[in-house]
């Protein structure tokens, strides 16, 4: 028996939740038209409220019962979905767990779903969470009950379905990629669960700063934020307060409340000393503004946007592998995400920081754009253009070019720069890290290419 069977229903039909339940539990959506943040899903006619709901009068019934495939991060509604696809319909709702079911799990409850379809019409919703842990012989196993629609699959991933589940199943169920929820949809759960009479039922008040910041931590995490809450009015109410503030969120979660405006002015002071500690190769000071962003709640992909900036800007080819790391990081923050992004920011915060700086490759491009803008944009010269066509070296295009693989060294003593700008040198290496060695083979370079001027 789940959780809303135990707690009965109320006059519409639609299960309630325990007085004792947790919050998250308890402001469960009750119909389509609570459910935050999806809309994409829930137009009319779309497949998952087809699903759902009866027909309008004058049309066939429900659609046919069909697997669902739910993708999304966490806190988004996939749990909440199943139970809708399963009670507000009127089926029978069976829970498992990728975790900790085996095929013999499976076996049993398709077994069960069968028996009562044949015996008494009753269709079964399958509500597999986590699916992306099943093996594939697990997933083989759902295969003739979703074929012969002895139950409805909900199958609920947080990974790319693509990858993490068969073919076979996918062909045969709906895909619906849920999306994060904005931060406007967790303001409105949690203004919900303040009034509603499922939730605190107006009993406290939410201050604005303690709102704010319980918004940042739920990192759009619909669950999140409504534990946090149910935690926070605990603790308003065991002080014998009448409203949620800032300190009875932080005493709450155990986390001071970090001053910083994502919108606002410390957005941009944080970030800037961060970029600041990077290049001024102070990693303690910079895993502190690390620090500052990841408990507020900062995006991710922000902060490894700016490392791997600060690893081309500032590191440069002082260090070639710390870009890299960065590039690394980036990719890998977007793949795993919070909160074990965090070790591999980290390790690219330590990476820049100390590494040996270099500025002086952008700083030649730059240079050279200058003289770009200022008109210096000579003909190429005649032997490096284009010679892979008709009468090109009647016109002495590529005539006297000297393949440079051909060369000792590898280096052809020819002229590359336009006329005008002979003898131009936009990069000039430092010499720190690995730039130290490019310094003294660039000079025997330029001395090769000179003597072909």
């Amino acid at each position: 028996m789940d959780l809303f069977e135990a707690a009965g229903a109320d006059t519409a039909g639609v299960p309630t939740a325990r007085e004792s339940s947790p919050l998250a539990v308890r402001m469960r959506p009750a119909s389509l038209e609570e459910v935050l943040g999806q809309g994409h899903l829930l137009e009319p006619g779309s497949p998952l409220r087809r699903l759902v709901e009866p027909a309008p009068e004058g049309q066939n019934g429900r659609v046919a019962a069909s697997s669902v495939i739910l993708w999304g991060p966490p806190g988004t509604g996939k749990t909440t979905l199943a139970y809708l696809v399963a009670h507000v319909s009127g089926r029978r709702f069976t829970e498992l767990s990728a975790v900790t079911a085996g095929v013999k799990d499976v076996r049993g409850v398709i077994d069960d779903a069968r028996r009562r379809l044949v015996t008494s019409g009753e269709e079964t919703v399958l509500f597999i969470d986590e699916v992306h842990r099943f093996s594939k012989t697990q997933q083989d196993a759902l295969l003739p009950a979703v074929e012969n629609r002895w139950v409805t699959l909900v199958a609920a991933t947080t990974e790319n379905p693509s990858f993490s589940v068969i073919s076979p199943l996918l062909s045969r169920s709906l895909m619906l990629t849920l999306r994060p929820l904005s931060e406007q949809d967790v303001r409105d759960l949690t203004h919900r669960a303040l009034t509603d009479d499922r939730g605190l039922g107006g009993a406290l008040r939410l201050e604005t700063d303690a709102e704010d910041h319980l918004v940042r931590l739920s990192g759009a995490d619909a669950r999140k934020a409504l534990t946090i809450l149910e935690a926070a009015a605990g603790a308003a109410v065991a002080a014998g307060e009448e409203a949620i503030t800032l300190d009875a969120v932080e005493r709450a979660i155990d986390v001071a409340a970090v001053r910083y405006d994502r919108a606002g002015d410390q957005h941009y002071d944080v970030i800037s000393a961060f970029i600041k500690s990077m290049r001024g190769s102070d990693v303690d000071a910079a895993l502190h503004y690390l620090a500052r962003m990841v408990v507020a709640g900062e995006d991710p992909r922000f902060i490894a946007r700016r490392i791997v900036i600060a690893a081309a800007e500032d590191v440069g080819m002082a260090d070639p592998t710390a870009l890299q790391t960065a590039v690394a990081a980036a990719q890998a923050v977007q793949l795993i995400g919070m909160p074990e992004g965090r070790i591999i920011l980290a390790e690219a915060v330590v990476h820049v920081a100390t590494a040996p700086k270099s500025n002086r490759s952008y700083q030649a491009l730059d240079a050279a754009i200058g003289d770009v803008r200022a008109g210096k944009v000579a003909p190429v010269p005649a032997h490096l253009r284009d010679a892979h066509y008709a009468r090109a070296e009647d016109l002495g295009h590529g005539v006297g070019y000297v393949y440079a693989h051909d060369q000792p060294h590898g280096v052809a003593a020819q002229r590359y720069l336009p006329e005008d700008l002979l003898g131009t040198r936009y990069y000039r290496p430092t010499t720190h890290g690995h730039e130290r060695e490019i310094t003294a083979r660039l000079e025997r370079i330029r001395e090769i290419l000179d003597a072909g001027d």
